[in-house]
């Protein structure tokens, strides 16, 4: 039997092993969408694993800047588990929560999958008739971090007039301030977490990449955060794909502009909350 298949057969295993190990899983919402819709752009979370009993998965809470996110009670989601480089996905629905102590991440009780589908790609995730597209992120090698206080205040000024539709002359140069940064690259938002994310570098942009230390990144997560969301991260570490494509994991940094962390919170806050109100609704 090819070691593929087998794996995906004894899945309940290896999700004991993950957390055994104090490991983790990606959940997202499951917005429902059908093989005749374009794929949704879906923010994956990197949650730990707690534990695994015969019906119930417990994981913590989902969050972002070190602040937890509210996942509401039977909200269907969607999970990828990881083993080095296979990668299976699978449907699940929150069963409960537990708010955590001070300091301290909550815990969500999901229901325990029927099953798993592997995973062929990284970018377009694929379930049955459910496809899933991570966001583009634009990125840059941070030169000066002194510098990065100015052009995330016009971030938020960009983004707030927009959800108040508010009209301005200047909203394409505040879409365009940068701060003193080297040559762009892209990426792929593979995850986010309580302290940053992980982004996935092409082959083309590995070797530059892996030489950034300090990044200033934005996130497109339009249309629910109507303009890329902008802020700092600093990498933490690195590794290189089969493909040789390159990982990076980077932690959010508001050392150099400690205000701009309650707007990242509020915006990937009502991010979650509008994915949440519209599969509600749907």
């Amino acid at each position: 039997m090819p070691a593929h298949r087998s794996r995906t057969e004894r899945w309940r295993e290896l999700l004991e092993q993950i957390a055994q190990r104090g490991g983790g899983i990606e959940i997202t919402v499951d917005r429902g969408s059908s093989a005749t819709e374009e794929p949704s752009t879906c923010l994956m979370w990197r949650v730990r694993v707690y534990s695994v009993s015969d019906d119930m998965l417990t994981v913590e809470q989902p969050g972002a800047a070190g602040r937890s996110m509210t996942l509401a009670e039977g909200t269907p989601l969607l999970g990828i588990m990881s083993v080095g480089q296979n990668r299976w996905i699978f449907r699940t629905r929150v069963a409960g929560v537990r708010p955590g102590l001070v300091g301290r991440s909550g815990m969500l009780s999901l229901v325990m999958p029927e099953g798993m589908e592997r995973c062929a790609r990284r970018e377009h995730i694929r379930v049955s008739t459910t496809e899933l597209r991570l966001p583009s992120v634009e990125c840059w090698p941070l030169l000066e971090p002194a510098s990065v206080a100015m052009a995330e205040a016009a971030n938020r000024e960009r983004i707030r007039s927009m959800l108040h539709h508010e009209s301005s002359r200047t909203d394409a140069f505040l879409g365009d301030m940068l701060p003193e940064v080297g040559p762009k690259f892209t990426a792929t938002l593979v995850n986010i977490g309580g302290g940053g994310v992980g982004l996935q570098v092409a082959k083309a942009d590995a070797a530059a990449a892996g030489r950034c230390r300090l990044l200033w990144i934005r996130l497109n997560l339009t249309p629910e955060i109507p303009a890329p969301l902008a802020l700092t991260s600093k990498v933490v570490h690195t590794h290189l794909d089969s493909a040789q494509n390159l990982y990076l994991g980077a932690a959010f940094d508001f050392d150099f502009n400690p205000s701009h962390r309650e707007f990242v919170v509020e915006q990937i806050t009502r991010y979650l909350n509008l994915i949440q109100s519209v599969r509600r609704a749907a």
